[in-house]
């Protein structure tokens, strides 16, 4: 049980760091968001992980669809964000964006 734990840790402190990465990093605004995706992977890999080390997987499948939910609503405001700025200036360069006016 403890190989398996530590090959979970592992790999969610790989999808942390590479979702931290692509956000610091970066400056397009589609791999910022491909970088909250993977930072929001690595938490339902770990939420997962852990009901099942704790054996309450009932309470934790209820927490991981709506980590699901709330990662699929942010992912579509993100991208209606991201079209509208693209049609507006025809990049999706966060340094580029500098005339955001209403």
């Amino acid at each position: 049980m403890s190989l398996s734990l530590g090959m979970l840790l592992i790999v969610v402190a790989l999808l942390f760091a590479t979702g931290i990465y692509c956000l610091l990093v970066t400056r397009n605004m589609m791999r910022i968001l491909l970088g909250l995706e993977i930072l929001t992977k690595g938490v339902t890999l770990l939420l997962a992980g852990v009901g099942y080390l704790s054996g309450n997987m009932a309470t934790v499948q209820a927490f991981i669809i709506t980590v699901i939910i709330i990662e699929v609503v942010v992912f579509v405001v993100a991208a209606g964000i991201m079209l509208g700025a693209f049609r507006h200036n025809n990049t999706l360069d966060t340094r580029k964006l500098n005339n955001l006016k209403g």
